[in-house]
């Protein structure tokens, strides 16, 4: 095989080459996927790119992937829109959405990673492919296992939304619900990727998957005209895709493909799961665990593995974090359906909500080109909504019971 990347530790620096693992035996640190950017930098211009089909795939060598790996399914390169609307709410001259609502083929960023850990566990003979789960994850490792034929088994919080429950199972994946939070499920699958030989794609695999959350960062700039924004706002859960935007633009910089610029990273959090946001508010470097309690479960984990990596991210950008309740997370889920058209699940909620916080406390410029990363779809979070929005009662199917139902805003109209 010809590959371009190995795995390094984030600490040590120390060497392993590409194995099923994501811990330093040395130091105990994470591991980090790096690549020979030299010999990179000889094939990837901004002209082979456009050659290339639109998906994650455009960007392959700066990926976790051989020259020779063959991929199936057409992830990523999903829509960067301008937003004018919710622009005006916030006083915003330049708003754009970055929205991953639309990824294929389970309409949430996650697809983006699990394409680089169903690579590594054929690479490296896994049969079955695991994960522990707040829903999306689950969503797409059994559906991406269903195509590359197989098994999956995934384990998830027993409280998850139905939606997502039953965007897992009916691919035909063994679904384990666990009584517990999520950190309390990921220690369960460690524990099992131990015994069994599995590929868990956030344990053994973590270092590999964690990657696909870069093309998010390509794509926002190219589609911004190979130029990067000068903020970004990004759920946290775990704060890997926060820490691998930034790699991204770092990439993108050292490459050449971009001209450097200052870029603001902003970290938004649910205020009932905001480990992250709660350190870098307090002048923290380090995280203190929290039990989760929100309505935005895709982002509730108390204990976040990248938690450390997210604060350096976000503080080192000059940007900040923020969180906001789950009331505010409704609310603002609403605000951007109705003024962008664009149904977004409960982290989309976390992401809009925190955007208006920061530009009312003028931390971010309205004079700035801001993308807001939305990163998974409305339909799959509807339970959020539940009591919030009144269905009206049903009239006969005729034109005077109509005309009735609408008389305030008839005589509006004819006037």
């Amino acid at each position: 095989m010809t590959e371009r990347y190995e795995l390094q530790c984030r600490e040590c620096r120390t060497s392993v080459g590409n194995r099923p693992s994501s811990v330093c035996e040395e130091c105990f640190s994470p591991l980090e996927v790096t690549y020979d950017y030299d010999d990179i930098r000889t094939c990837l211009t901004r002209e082979a790119i456009a050659q290339r089909a639109p998906g994650i795939w455009r960007y392959r060598e700066l990926l976790p992937v051989a020259d020779e790996y063959e991929a199936t399914l057409p992830i990523g390169f999903t829509p960067l829109v301008p937003a004018p609307q919710l622009a005006r709410h916030f006083r915003s001259r330049r708003l754009f959405l970055k929205n991953d609502c639309f990824c294929f083929p389970t309409l949430s960023f996650k697809d983006r990673v699990v394409a680089m850990a169903m690579a590594q566990a054929r690479r490296f003979g896994f049969e079955v492919v695991g994960c522990a789960s707040t829903g999306n994850l689950a969503n797409a490792v059994a559906a991406q296992a269903a195509r590359a034929g197989l098994r999956a088994c995934v384990l998830i919080p027993a409280d998850l939304e139905s939606a997502k429950v039953i965007n897992t199972q009916v691919y035909g994946a063994r679904l384990v619900r666990v009584a517990g939070n999520y950190d309390q499920v990921n220690r369960l699958c460690s524990q099992i990727a131990d015994a069994y030989h599995w590929g868990f794609v956030n344990v053994n695999l973590r270092a590999y998957y964690a990657e696909g959350s870069k093309t998010v960062g390509y794509e926002i700039a190219e589609q911004l005209g190979w130029r990067l924004p000068d903020n970004v706002v990004v759920p946290m859960a775990g704060g890997s895709l926060i820490t691998k935007i930034k790699k991204a633009f770092d990439e993108l910089v050292k490459l050449g493909l971009v001209e450097p610029k200052p870029v603001k990273i902003f970290g938004a959090q649910a205020t009932g799961c905001s480990p992250i946001s709660t350190a870098v508010k307090g002048g923290q470097t380090d995280i203190a665990p929290q039990k989760p309690s929100t309505v935005a479960r895709s982002l509730a984990i108390g204990n976040p593995a990248d938690g450390h990596y997210a604060i350096k991210a976000i503080t080192g950008s000059g940007g900040w974090a923020e969180d906001v309740s789950d009331k505010e997370v409704v609310d603002a889920m609403q605000l951007l359906a109705a003024t962008e058209g664009v149904f977004a699940e409960t982290a989309g909620g976390v992401t809009v909500g925190v955007a208006r916080k920061l530009f009312a406390q003028g931390r971010i410029s309205p004079e700035e080109t801001t993308v807001l990363c939305i990163t998974g779809n409305g339909l799959k979070t509807v339970e959020a909504l539940q009591g919030r929005l009144e269905l009206p009662e049903p009239i006969p199917a005729k034109l005077a019971a109509f005309q009735e139902h609408i008389a305030d805003e008839a005589e509006a109209v004819a006037v």
